[in-house]
């Protein structure tokens, strides 16, 4: 397992543990972890140039918020495979969660904040324009969440963070095998015109509709059965 340069510069093992799961976290979201793949603690250990430890500690917060799971048969670690019914749970729970943060950061934009959602979206335009999935994936997860800090609303904050780390490594199998030029309109305009508006109503709806064409393509890739799923055992 490669190494990563995001290593936790203390000791201090709840500041490593806390170093880790946000490192962790980050690969996640990005789709840097596979679908399906197993992970030990050892490796996982090697790839943040940690001991187990705060490894061991970062792991059961994921588990908790079911962005990885425990296999019972080898006791290693793996992303949960993501079936259809899940994802339209997550689907729902992203289009109740994410626009209301749109709708209550309108009036709480500062020109800082949507100078930076316009770098953001330049970043993601290049992103389409060369067909970079992992540039593409850190710019709209940058775009998106520097709206909802500027929300100010720290539980529907750790909601959305939740809900991205059970969706982004399906974000980023689906994505990658239709390639950024076939990704849906963006709507990330139509926000920022919102939040200079200070449209509350606007900005929900933006986003709205920018949350449900991602999970659509997402949707219609597993009915496709483009993501990957478990492995059947044989019987006997």
């Amino acid at each position: 397992m490669k190494v990563v340069s995001r290593k936790p510069a203390t000791n201090d093992n709840a500041s490593a543990h806390a170093q880790v799961y946000e490192a962790l976290s980050e690969d996640l979201i990005q789709g840097q972890i596979p679908p399906l793949k197993s992970l030990s603690l050892r490796g996982l250990a090697q790839r943040y140039g940690v001991s187990p430890m705060p490894v061991r500690e970062a792991v059961r917060r994921l588990i908790a918020e079911k962005a990885l799971e425990l296999q019972t048969e080898n006791k290693r670690l793996r992303v949960p495979h993501l079936s259809e019914h899940r994802l339209r749970q997550l689907t729902l729970a992203r289009c109740w969660v994410e626009p209301e943060l749109a709708a209550m950061a309108a009036p709480r934009m500062t020109r800082d904040d949507i100078k930076r959602l316009r770098d953001d979206d330049a970043a993601l335009m290049r992103a389409l324009k060369s067909g970079d999935v992992s540039a593409y994936m850190q710019a709209n997860h940058d775009f998106h969440f520097t709206i909802y800090r500027a929300a100010d609303a720290d539980l529907l904050c750790g909601m959305a963070r939740s809900l991205w780390l059970q969706s982004g490594p399906f974000m980023r199998v689906v994505f990658g095998r239709l390639g950024t030029v076939q990704l849906p309109k963006d709507h990330h305009q139509d926000m920022i015109a919102a939040f200079e508006a200070g449209n509350a109503d606007a900005a929900r709806a933006s986003m709205a509709e920018d949350l449900r064409e991602g999970m659509n393509l997402m949707l219609d890739a597993i009915g496709e059965h483009d993501v990957p799923q478990p492995k059947r055992r044989g019987r006997g």
